[in-house]
C-alpha cells in the first residue's frame, strides 16, 4: 500500500532532518517544471525532493525507499533531468547537488576525486589553479553536476581531442537501488582493478544507481588556443574535412557547423567547419597557417578567432539556451533538441539533406566531425505533427548513414505521443523510443542492477 504524503514525509525525515527535505510545491518554479517535464502526464507528482548532505545519507534514503519500494527520481541540479525518456512514476526526488566537496585533487597524477554534486563550472575553476583542467565541455555548464555530466555522457566538442566521458572516467562510486554502497576502478590512471562499472553506469540516466564519488583523469592547461574558423560550400567543406583527417594537424575540436548558426553567429556564409588548436603557442601558429593555406587552396573563406571560450560561450547559447531554459513556462516549452550520429564521412551530406527538410523551419544543427555525434536544435514549433515527420525524416537519414537519432528536450507531448492523444496511429508515437537492437540487453542489466523498478522508472 502506497504511503500518504505526511507518512513519506515523516519516514525520511528522521534520516535527514527537515531542512533536507521540500516539498514539491514549494520548489522554485523552474526546479518544478524540470520535474514535471521529465514525468509523464499521467503520473503523479512526487512528494518531496530530498537533499541528503553525505553519502551515507544518500545511502540510507534509498535504502528505505527500497525497503517501502517508492520509485525514485535521481536528480544533481537538474539541468538536464527531463533529457531522454519520461519517466512514468516518481514518489521522491532524490538530488545529490549538497553533495559538493572535491574529495582529492592529486595533481603530480592528473586526477580528481569529487562528489557527484560538485557543480562541473566551480570544478574546472578549483582545478585551473593547478594549471589542469577536465577534458569535458557539456551542455549548461555553469549549473551542471559532475554527476548529471556523468550520467548523461555529455562530452562536448572537445571529445574531439580527449575522447568520452568514459574515457575521462578512471573510478566510480555509487550507491545501489538497495542502499549498498559501490566502489569500482581507482585513483590512478593504470588501475585495472575489478569490473568496469563507469563505462556502464556513464549515460544509463540514473537507471542502474546513484553516483556518489567520481575519479577523473585531468589534462595540463594549454599555453595558447586559437579558433579557425572555414566557411564555403558542402562540397569544398567535406574535402577539407578529408585533409585535416588524414593529415597532422592535432584540433582540440572539430565541429561542422550549419549554415543558420553560422550566420546567426556572424562569421559569414555556408556550411562552417571549426577548428580549435590548443598547445604551445608556435605549433598552434603553425597548424592555424597551415589550415589558412589549405582552406585557400579550396576556395573557402577562413577567419582566426582569438576568444576560444567567448565563441564556445556563444554556440552554447545558441544551441542550448540555458538562461531561457530556466525562464521557461508550462505553455512556452516551444523548441526540441535531439542527439544524433553519422559516420563522419557522411557528415556534410547529411547537413545538405537536413538543409532541405528544415527548408522553412528555426534550426541549428552542430555535429564533432571526429566521432559523428551532433546536436539538432529545433526552434518555433507550430504544428508538432509536422515536426514529428521531420524529425522521422531526420532520424530515417541518421540510421542511413549508420547512426542514430533520440529526442533529448521537447514538449512532453512529442515524447508521450500517441498515448496522450488516445489515438494509436498517431505520427507522434514513431518519433520517440531506442529502435536500436541492444534495447533487449539494455533492460536485461537494468533489471539486474534494479530488479523492483525503483530508479528512474521505464526512463528507457
Amino acid at each position: 500500500m502506497r504511503l500518504t504524503d505526511n507518512q513519506l514525509i515523516a519516514l525520511f525525515t528522521g534520516w535527514l532532518g527537515v531542512d533536507n527535505i521540500v516539498l514539491f510545491d514549494r520548489l522554485a518554479p523552474n526546479l518544478h517544471q524540470r520535474i514535471v517535464s521529465s514525468l509523464t502526464p499521467d503520473s503523479l507528482s512526487p512528494t518531496c525532493v530530498l537533499y541528503p548532505q553525505t553519502i551515507a545519507d544518500l545511502s540510507a534514503a534509498i535504502a528505505l525507499a527500497y525497503e517501502h519500494r517508492l520509485r525514485v527520481l535521481p536528480c544533481g541540479n537538474a539541468t538536464k533531468l527531463d533529457w531522454g525518456g519520461l519517466v512514468s512514476r516518481a514518489d521522491v526526488v532524490i538530488s545529490t547537488s549538497k553533495l559538493n566537496q572535491v574529495i582529492e585533487h592529486c595533481v603530480g597524477d592528473l586526477t580528481v576525486t569529487v562528489e557527484a554534486g560538485v557543480k562541473y563550472q566551480d570544478l574546472q575553476t578549483s582545478l585551473a589553479k593547478a594549471g589542469q583542467f577536465l577534458a569535458i565541455d557539456p551542455p549548461y555548464r555553469t549549473n551542471a553536476t559532475i554527476g548529471g555530466l556523468l550520467a548523461t555522457g555529455s562530452a562536448g566538442s572537445l571529445r574531439h581531442r580527449y575522447n568520452s566521458v568514459r574515457d575521462m572516467c578512471l573510478g566510480i562510486e555509487f550507491v545501489r537501488t538497495d542502499g549498498e554502497v559501490v566502489k569500482a576502478g581507482g585513483r590512478v590512471v593504470k588501475n585495472v582493478a575489478g569490473y568496469d562499472l563507469m563505462k556502464l553506469l556513464t549515460g544509463s540516466y540514473g537507471t542502474l544507481g546513484i553516483a556518489s564519488k567520481i575519479t577523473f583523469r585531468l589534462y595540463p592547461l594549454p599555453e595558447y588556443t586559437q579558433i579557425v574558423v572555414v566557411t564555403g560550400s558542402a562540397e569544398a567543406i567535406a574535402k577539407a574535412q578529408q585533409k585535416i583527417s588524414t593529415s597532422v594537424l592535432t584540433p582540440t575540436a572539430c565541429d561542422l557547423l550549419s549554415a543558420t548558426a553560422i550566420t546567426d553567429l556572424g562569421l559569414g556564409q555556408g556550411i562552417g567547419l571549426v577548428l580549435q588548436f590548443s598547445s604551445l603557442k608556435a605549433s598552434v601558429i603553425e597548424q592555424c597557417d597551415r589550415i589558412a593555406t589549405l582552406a585557400k587552396e579550396l576556395n573557402l573563406e577562413v577567419q582566426m578567432l582569438g576568444a576560444a571560450e567567448e565563441f564556445w560561450e556563444l554556440l552554447e547559447i545558441m544551441i542550448w539556451q540555458g538562461e531561457q531554459r530556466n525562464l521557461v513556462q508550462p505553455d512556452n516549452d516551444e523548441h526540441v533538441v535531439c542527439k544524433l550520429a553519422v559516420l563522419p564521412s557522411t557528415s556534410t551530406s547529411f547537413l545538405k539533406q537536413c538543409e532541405l527538410i528544415f527548408e522553412e523551419q528555426s534550426y541549428y544543427l552542430q555535429i564533432h566531425s571526429g566521432s559523428g555525434l551532433g546536436v539538432l536544435r529545433l526552434e518555433d514549433l507550430q504544428d508538432l505533427g509536422a515536426i514529428a515527420n521531420q524529425i522521422t525524416k531526420v532520424r530515417s537519414i541518421a540510421e542511413s548513414c549508420g547512426g542514430f537519432l533520440s529526442i533529448l528536450e521537447s514538449p512532453q507531448l512529442l515524447k508521450f505521443g500517441n498515448v496522450t492523444l488516445g489515438n494509436a496511429s498517431s505520427n507522434l508515437e514513431n518519433v520517440w523510443g531506442y529502435r536500436g537492437n541492444a534495447r533487449d540487453v539494455m533492460v536485461k542489466i537494468q533489471q539486474q542492477f534494479d530488479p523492483r523498478g525503483l530508479l528512474s522508472c521505464d526512463r528507457l
